[in-house]
């Protein structure tokens, strides 16, 4: 039988980091549920804003649906990851298409930052994969 050791205010830290991710994660949650939700019952407003921004109106609901599918699966601790990939590809579209309309795109790349930030504070095995000091 092995002994291990665990320093106590390392573990205070990891869980004071995981409940911080937790935290953001769930923010972003809300707000891409919320948006994925508008556009998937083709809310007027959401429907609207994609229009002005040339998206056709008949596809603003399947883009909602690609961004619920994308947001459940970063909801789910065992498919987070590729979840955070799906709503980073998403993210990126928006900002191509913000550009493209002369929009402000930094809310989708601080909103993509965060996505990751909340995944890599709750999640040990990524932080273990992509350290950030050694």
């Amino acid at each position: 039988m092995e002994a291990t050791f665990v320093n106590p205010t390392e573990k205070k830290s990891t869980n004071k980091a995981a409940l911080a991710g937790k935290i953001i994660s769930g923010l972003c949650i809300l707000f891409l549920l919320f948006d994925a939700i508008m556009k998937v019952i083709k809310e007027s407003h959401s429907i609207e804003g994609s229009a002005q921004l040339g998206w056709p109106v008949d596809q603003v609901q399947n883009i909602g649906i690609a961004l619920l599918i994308s947001t459940i699966l970063y909801i789910i601790p065992r498919t987070a990851i590729l979840g955070a990939i799906l709503i980073t590809g998403y993210l990126g579209g928006a900002i191509a298409i913000m550009v493209r309309a002369g929009q402000p795109l930094y809310f989708a790349a601080v909103f993509g930052i965060l996505v990751w930030a909340g995944l890599y504070l709750r999640d040990e095995k990524l932080r273990e994969l992509i350290p950030l000091k050694k």
